[in-house]
């Protein structure tokens, strides 16, 4: 079942935005744990994908925006840590052959983590964002999470969770992610 909303991309509110991706989040893992072959190679490839420049534009954009709130940073630490475990989980998922047995019982517990990550941010995090800030605020923000997204890795990158390491590294990150991307598509579509 979809629970994407249909106006996700056109939303000029970043709570919408961020909230609409999370949905479509949960969708693909769904989509990868409920099909097989290329298919599920296809929906894990859009998840890792997604998720990517997701956690990117959140570590560039709203952590920090977040942390500016009373007992911010300690709610920001938590985020961030939890994802850089999911990081490192999705970086050995991508690695693996989706056919190993291994990788659907690794794929559930990532999910579990991920969509309680997502919870704890829409509850500490993006719920008091929407009460400090204004709607203009908000949109400004949306621009920038898509500006943020729009030349974020296409992969996980472990221990770059940090506005500072992302600006750092990932721009680097980017070029080398979306070029392997570019080779893999022509590799399979050729």
């Amino acid at each position: 079942m979809q629970t994407t909303p249909t106006d996700a991309q056109t939303t000029e509110d970043v709570i919408d935005l961020l909230r609409a991706q999370h949905a479509r989040i949960r969708d693909l893992f769904d989509e990868v744990l409920h099909s097989d072959g290329q298919e599920r190679k296809e929906s894990f490839r859009q998840l890792v994908r997604l998720l990517a420049i997701h956690e990117t534009a959140e570590e560039e954009i709203i952590h920090p925006v977040a942390r500016r709130l009373p007992g911010g940073g300690g709610i920001v630490d938590d985020r961030l840590a939890e994802e850089r475990e999911a990081k490192e989980l999705l970086a050995e998922l991508d690695g693996m052959d989706i056919e190993d047995p291994r990788f659907l019982k690794s794929l559930d517990r990532l999910r579990m983590d991920v969509l309680t990550h997502a919870r704890a941010e829409e509850r500490y995090e993006f719920d008091r964002i929407r009460d400090q800030f204004s709607p203009t605020q908000l949109r400004g923000f949306a621009a920038a999470v898509r500006a943020a997204q729009a030349t974020a890795p296409t992969r996980p990158h472990p221990g770059v969770e940090s506005a500072t390491k992302n600006m750092l590294a990932g721009p680097m990150a980017a070029v080398v992610d979306r070029v392997r991307d570019m080779i893999r598509n022509a590799r399979d579509n050729g």
